[in-house]
């Protein structure tokens, strides 16, 4: 992981953390690294809802115009929307300004180039080396070789009539609860599901800039569930702040999660011929009951690093089309570059409406193995220590040798937050929960 990008962008508490002089920096380093010198470039810049997206957008604008680059301005669009529209509009990179399902007082920037794909890891370490050890001076262009701020309007709109050429059904006859997290999908969702033709109720979508994922969206999945049970909804979907992932909720209440989403949808391509190589990538946290449904079904299971760019990277090394994670990140490589909330909802709904079963009928082709998943908050600079802690690594390795071939044990630093992530998976839940507390008081205790 690199000093000023984590596994999904540059990310921190705004304006103490990521300043606008580092977001400045940040435009600048971006554009030497980025583009040809040869040609007056653009890039484009999108934003969530937070009230410093406004802040970070003009410091990264005026990094970018000062060092010869012009900027395009999309607006509140999800990250996705950046990605496409990069590609669309042959811009030079894109920039998408959000701290995806952190708190609002977060915020993050997420750099894709040309092609609509984020960056790797070689030019994310340039762009760092620029901006922290000054490895390079940025250029100084005056007079008319300054950038400038330019519009292409209804961009946006672009994103969403892209979204639903995707497929070849409306959404008639299915009634559909969609919860924008206050954030990026509050100003395309409904314009979405309305071109669908979809009976539609979009929730928290009145962003106000503070409160983005405040109980709502993917990572609180709870308002959903009760809307689609008191509602009689036939699914609920569920976005985060900058839209790039997404929950489903069956007709009954239950979370249908990334796994589930990418099982579906990959029986579906399979019996329809278009999944590539036969195959599904999906990461070290995919659920073992997706490697169950993939042995059922013959289909080829990938599993990666975590982290949404490890997934994409596989794809495209290998020519498969459908991977993502449990977090909701889906990749449809036929259609996007990136995960897209959006876009797998109406992959989903799409199935539903071809197949004519219930969401819960398509989530029943996977069972899930009980998961235990906690959270440990640790002291600044120690998440990546737990490694070489011993009393850490035996009640790791005890944990491991107790669950045998019966279940698993992962345990890994965030690569956005100062947590350590501990994860147990298995046949039995009370089992389980139990080691997985016990690694996670005695990291409290050593790294806390």
């Amino acid at each position: 992981m690199g000093r000023l990008f984590g596994t999904d962008g540059a990310r921190g508490v705004a304006n103490t953390e990521l300043t606008c002089e580092l977001a400045m920096s940040i435009g600048k380093a971006a554009a030497m690294v980025l583009i040809d010198s040869k040609e007056k470039p653009t890039v484009l810049i999108g934003k969530d809802t937070r009230l410093s997206s406004d802040m970070l957008e003009g410091a990264l604008t005026a990094g970018l115009c000062s060092v010869g680059a012009n900027v395009v301005h999309l607006g509140t669009v999800p990250t996705p929307a950046v990605a496409y529209l990069v590609r669309k509009h042959n811009a030079s990179a894109g920039i998408m300004i959000s701290a995806s399902h952190n708190p609002h007082e977060f915020n993050g920037i997420k750099i894709f180039n040309g092609d609509g794909y984020k960056l790797p890891d070689a030019l994310e370490e340039k762009i760092e080396s620029i901006v922290l050890d000054h490895t390079a001076d940025f250029p100084t262009p005056e007079g008319k070789d300054l950038g400038k701020v330019i519009e292409i309007p209804g961009a946006a709109d672009e994103y969403i009539d892209h979204i639903a050429e995707s497929v070849d059904v409306d959404l008639r006859g299915l009634k559909i609860a969609a919860d924008c997290s206050n954030g990026s999908a509050s100003s395309t969702a409904a314009k979405l599901f309305e071109k669908l033709g979809a009976d539609f109720t979009i929730i928290n979508n009145e962003p106000d800039g503070v409160n983005i994922n405040e109980n709502c969206g993917s990572t609180h999945i709870e308002g959903l569930v009760d809307f689609v049970k008191k509602n009689g909804m036939d699914c609920g979907v569920a976005y985060d702040g900058d839209a790039d992932r997404c929950l489903a909720v069956d007709e009954n209440g239950e979370l249908v999660d990334g796994d589930f989403l990418i099982a579906i949808c990959a029986k579906d391509m399979k019996e329809r011929g278009i999944l590539k190589n036969n195959a599904a990538v999906g990461t070290v946290m995919t659920n073992m009951g997706f490697n169950r449904f993939c042995e059922e079904n013959n289909v080829r299971f990938v599993a990666t690093a975590v982290g949404d760019r490890y997934v994409l990277e596989n794809m495209l090394e290998n020519g498969y089309n459908l991977g993502g994670e449990q977090s909701g990140h889906v990749i449809f490589l036929d259609h996007g570059t990136t995960g897209d909330g959006q876009l797998t909802s109406v992959q989903l709904l799409a199935i539903m409406k071809r197949s004519g079963k219930s969401l819960s009928e398509l989530a029943s082709v996977m069972k899930r193995f009980p998961q235990v998943l906690i959270n440990v908050n640790v002291a600044a600079g120690k998440k990546d220590t737990y490694r070489s802690d011993e009393k850490v690594k035996s009640a790791i390795e005890k944990a491991e040798e107790t669950l045998g071939n019966r279940g698993r044990v992962l345990v890994r630093a965030s690569g956005t937050e100062p947590l350590i992530r501990v994860m147990l998976e298995g046949e039995n839940y009370d089992e389980i929960s139990a080691i997985a507390n016990n690694i996670a008081d005695i990291i409290k205790e050593r790294l806390g």
